[in-house]
């Protein structure tokens, strides 16, 4: 992949200013020549990264969302990537992650269970997903991944199939998220026509265990490492909100600027009764907004997409994470949650001047 930025850290000591001013309008002036430098090309370093977590009260904060969206809007533009998501098969995951209510560790209340649903099924939600405005689809199946699954099992091939079908009938573009992957099946999946996937780190690395301990976050990095070996984008994010330091999740933004990853899901933690982060507290909105603002200063060409629980943490503040870095959205529903109606989403994009597409990938976007 091409890369269209200096490999200069802009940290501390190359900052004019080596801890920025924390408020006011000295801090917009700091801000504003951040994002000039970050939109010139230099990448904003992990020391400068935590001096600006540490910015607080509202407006301060929508100072720094400020400087995020000049970076957004001259590093990727005015499209903002419109997907939607099917859970191709529920319930029973032998992996414990904390959030998920899908586990067989920890079944959270009402969560469905059921097999791979079939090829009609998803084709219908791939049709109605594209006539609600989404350009790409993803496939999502519980479990660790088609890496372990039974010689004798027919999934992965009836999920080929069923990828070449919506190919053939649509015009959407299908993605997965099915877990780990060898690099054989990443080769399959690309020969099929599957151009992104979706394999969230979740967190830092050195958070991860607090968060799942049936798999390593490595794990993770290796299946990363196989799709783009194949030629596939990565999409991968994490969830804010559960219990993570800003060091965890300035160190995740910084995990994913070193694998290359094209498209970045930011979910906001919906806590699900019977999980064990059921009981969390909702991220504060403000404090969202802060990381959206930082992951689009350190990730200044991904895809930063608004994913699960922005309806839920956000609420009527949604159109503020459209000026804080986001150029991406989740339409529809989730894997175990509801969303919000496309034509809500596609009002909001239009009231702030957006327009909803594909957005472009890294090195594509012409930044002057």
């Amino acid at each position: 992949m091409v890369q269209a930025f200096a490999s200069t850290a802009l940290d501390r000591s190359s900052s004019p200013n080596p801890t920025p001013p924390l408020t006011g309008n000295p801090l917009k002036t700091y801000l504003a020549h951040l994002s000039d430098r970050i939109i010139a090309g230099e990448q904003l370093g992990r020391s400068a990264a935590l001096d600006l977590t540490k910015i607080e009260g509202e407006a301060d904060i929508l100072a720094l969302c400020e400087a995020a969206d000049r970076v957004r809007a001259a590093c990727c533009g005015n499209v903002v990537d419109l997907c939607s998501i099917v859970n191709i098969k529920s319930g029973n995951c032998s992996e414990n992650c904390s959030f998920c209510s899908q586990s067989a560790h920890h079944p959270g209340e009402n969560s469905p269970v059921y097999e791979l649903k079939t090829k009609a099924d998803i084709l219908a939600q791939a049709q109605a997903a594209s006539a609600a405005g989404a350009k790409r689809f993803c496939l999502v199946s519980q479990g660790r991944g088609i890496k372990y699954n039974s010689p004798k099992s027919q999934e992965f091939a009836e999920i080929l199939e069923t990828v070449r079908e919506i190919i053939a009938t649509t015009a959407i573009k299908p993605c997965c998220a099915l877990g780990e992957v060898t690099p054989e099946q990443a080769e399959a999946l690309r020969e099929a026509g599957v151009t992104r996937y979706n394999h969230n780190l979740e967190t830092s690395e050195n958070y991860f265990p607090e968060i799942v301990t049936t798999h390593q976050w490595r794990d993770r990095v290796e299946t990363i490492k196989n799709l783009k070996a194949a030629g596939i984008q990565a999409c991968s994010g994490g969830i804010m909100g559960m219990g993570e330091s800003w060091q965890d999740r300035v160190d995740l933004a910084l995990a994913l600027r070193e694998l290359e990853v094209e498209s970045v899901p930011l979910n906001l933690l919906n806590p699900r009764q019977g999980t064990p982060l059921g009981a969390e507290n909702p991220l504060d909105p403000y404090q969202a907004l802060k990381a959206i603002a930082l992951f689009r200063l350190l990730l200044p060409q991904q895809i930063l997409r608004y994913a699960g629980g922005r309806e839920a943490v956000m609420g009527e503040l949604q159109h503020l994470g459209l000026q804080a870095g986001i150029n991406a959205m989740l339409v529809g529903h989730y894997l175990t949650t509801l969303g919000q109606p496309p034509e809500r989403d596609r009002a909001l994009l239009e009231s702030l001047g957006l327009e909803g597409g594909e957005a472009p990938i890294p090195g594509d976007y012409p930044v002057s």
